[in-house]
């Protein structure tokens, strides 16, 4: 009856302000947008990234572990959405694959290569192969970037700069998240490679200047394709590598 509408609709918009839904809690809308997909959510302005996360799994079936969540950069798990000033509106982007696309490119047969090549590495430590001591022994860069023992830092806003490639001309790294896609440059050029095809990212300390690395992106199905870069400082390893592989991956 009118009457019944009527009765309801006090209620509905309610819910819509965050009144009844979050015990009063204030919420925010959001714009999610994963895999060519787009969900309109509602969200508590107080519920951290890693609640966002479980929110989106929800949505998705992508498991938190294999989210790459994105607003200005990674979405931090421990801060609140308030924290970190989304507002109404805010697009919030999502990369990652499904258990089973997982596993439908990552056999046990070829994880179990990678950690053979794993082990054969282990032998001579890279730094002291000929191909990486022409440029090593260059000497650190004039305007490398200062570096942090002991700390894991995310990764900056800015471009990473000051290291070689293996050529030993300059290159600078920038991860352009909400693209998923990592920027090599160099004086001559910048080639724009999605993260999703870089296959794995090694990295070992450079003996003598251990708070700094040299560092591997395997851009093809061999090592031949490995793209070489120096003097990358300490702190940013592990994000990088989080970055461009996704924490969910397993070598």
């Amino acid at each position: 009856s009118p009457d019944g509408a009527e009765r309801r609709e006090p209620p509905q918009a309610s819910v819509s302000n965050g009144g009844d839904e979050d015990g009063g809690r204030e919420l925010v809308e959001l714009k999610v947008i994963w895999n060519k997909n787009k969900y309109d959510v509602k969200f508590c302005l107080d519920s951290t990234g890693a609640e966002l996360k479980q929110k989106i799994h929800s949505l998705t079936g992508l498991p938190p572990a294999m989210q790459k969540v994105m607003f200005k950069g990674l979405l931090p798990e421990e801060k609140t959405l308030r924290e970190i000033k989304v507002t109404n509106g805010a697009k919030i982007m999502v990369v990652g694959s499904t258990i089973n696309d997982v596993l439908a490119v990552n056999t046990p047969k070829e994880a179990a290569q990678q950690d053979v090549k794993a082990e054969e590495n282990k032998k001579e430590p890279l730094c002291r192969q000929k191909q990486h001591r022409k440029v090593l022994d260059k000497g650190k860069p004039d305007d490398v970037m200062p570096s942090v023992k002991g700390v894991q830092e995310r990764l900056p806003t800015v471009p990473l700069s000051g290291m070689y490639n293996k050529s030993g001309g300059k290159v600078r790294l920038t991860f352009k998240l909400e693209q998923d896609q990592l920027w090599i440059g160099t004086k001559e050029r910048t080639e724009k490679l999605p993260m999703g095809s870089i296959k794995n990212v090694v990295s070992e300390p450079i003996e003598g200047h251990e708070d700094y690395h040299m560092m591997a992106f395997q851009l093809g199905p061999t090592e031949a394709s490995y793209y070489w870069v120096y003097w990358v400082p300490t702190q940013y390893v592990d994000a990088i590598k989080d970055t461009v592989l996704g924490k969910w991956q397993y070598f």
